[in-house]
């Protein structure tokens, strides 16, 4: 039995379906049903009983899920102490980071550390949201730059700046006169939206939900740029925020501030805790910390 399948069942237990948690771990649901009964043919237990409304815990199963959160904490502290000793002795600061964050950041921000810094090593991936954070959780990445709305179950996590999310229009669409929106104005409406993968569609989905509706979602994308595009050509209408409109700013779209609450792109920066000297690290941070300081007095433009 690997680490990881103790993963995937705890993922199956919290979806309470094979068919959920496949989806979710973007694996096969008959691989996925071949992990779990690997694991029940090693414990010589039945874990899971399948029924009309998902599966359903025996009391082995029950004992089992009850023990994982220890287990794979414990795990997971060892894995991170060890990547922390070796990118500390090996001088490797590497960066996960929500797309859209280098933008936020600067690309001249990451270079700065580099000149100053030049005996570490600063190596970069991007990725979704939630991919993001699963690989964090799964002790990848000694820094991560992530959005958000909650972020609790990260330790270190020191927001750097928010922005409003605003409905996003063509001038020419009938919303476009108007100098306030409500989430019910989504309804009935095609809408562009990153996927599942960005924590800003969980958040509007929800928010339509509570409204009393299910959002008509045209297409889901990676990313701000097709949805910008896509009401720029009058095809439905999108969610923004500033810093991102402002960089693809076009006379034919108009940005509207939502009425109803504030909702809010939240940004991060988390650095790895560990028992080992993470100096190089928390250099890092600090340069980044200070850059963005630089940016908001508008001595840096970003």
């Amino acid at each position: 039995m690997e680490i990881k399948d103790l993963e995937y069942f705890r993922v199956v237990c919290e979806q309470k379906s094979i068919t959920k948690a496949a989806s979710y771990l973007y694996i096969s649901q008959q691989g996925l049903s071949k992990i779990i009964k690997k694991i029940e043919k090693e414990l010589n237990t039945t874990l899971l009983e399948r029924t009309t409304a998902g599966i359903r815990l025996t009391q082995t199963g029950e004992y089992l899920y009850e023990q994982i959160p220890e287990l794979l904490d414990r795990y997971s502290s060892i894995c991170n102490e060890i990547i922390c000793m070796e990118q500390s002795q090996n001088h490797e600061i590497e960066l996960l980071s929500s797309y859209g964050m280098i933008r936020l950041v600067t690309p001249e921000c990451l270079d700065a550390f580099r000149k100053e810094y030049p005996q570490i090593k600063l190596v970069c991936h991007e990725y979704p949201d939630r991919e993001v954070e699963r690989r964090w959780a799964q002790g990848q990445g000694n820094a991560a730059f992530l959005v958000g709305n909650n972020l609790v179950d990260f330790p270190r996590a020191k927001q750097l700046e928010k922005f409003e999310i605003k409905l996003l229009v063509n001038k020419a669409h009938p919303l476009a006169a108007r100098t306030g929106a409500r989430m019910e104005d989504l309804e009935n409406e095609r809408l562009y939206l990153e996927s599942t993968e960005f924590n800003i569609h969980t958040l509007i989905v929800e928010k339509c939900r509570a409204a009393g509706f299910e959002p008509d979602i045209a297409f889901e994308t990676s990313g701000f740029s097709l949805c910008h595009k896509m009401v720029q050509q009058n095809k439905g209408i999108s969610i923004t925020v500033d810093f991102i409109f402002d960089d693809m700013t076009s006379d034919d779209l108009v940005m509207i501030p939502f009425e109803d609450e504030p909702l809010y792109w939240i940004t991060y920066m988390m650095i790895r805790e560990g028992k080992s000297d993470i100096a190089d690290v928390k250099l890092f941070g600090d340069h980044v910390w200070n850059w963005q300081m630089e940016i908001q007095k508008n001595h840096i433009k970003r």
